[in-house]
């Protein structure tokens, strides 16, 4: 029997690789942002670990998300954003 490929994705806070299951990806399309927890919506995705916030923080102070997805991000979207994977954790 074959054994599976898992699918690896880098976070964009910490930057380290790990299996996608283990991250959330946030996508941009069309100027808006969104947190896509079935990783199939439309758009370029970015990924941050699911339950971390240290990454969170440091993808927020580098701007990486805007650099990931190529896009500028206001402000208040990226705290809407970051809200929701607060909510999404504690879940």
């Amino acid at each position: 029997m074959k054994d599976r490929k898992i699918p690896m994705r880098r976070c964009v806070g910490c930057m380290t690789s790990k299996e996608k299951q283990e991250l959330v990806r946030i996508a941009g399309f069309e100027g808006e942002l969104s947190l896509d927890l079935t990783g199939r919506a439309k758009g370029r995705g970015a990924y941050l670990c699911k339950a971390n916030p240290d990454c969170w923080e440091k993808a927020y102070k580098r701007k990486a998300l805007e650099r990931s997805l190529g896009m500028e991000i206001t402000p208040e979207a990226k705290e809407k954003i970051f809200n929701q994977l607060k909510e999404h954790a504690d879940e």
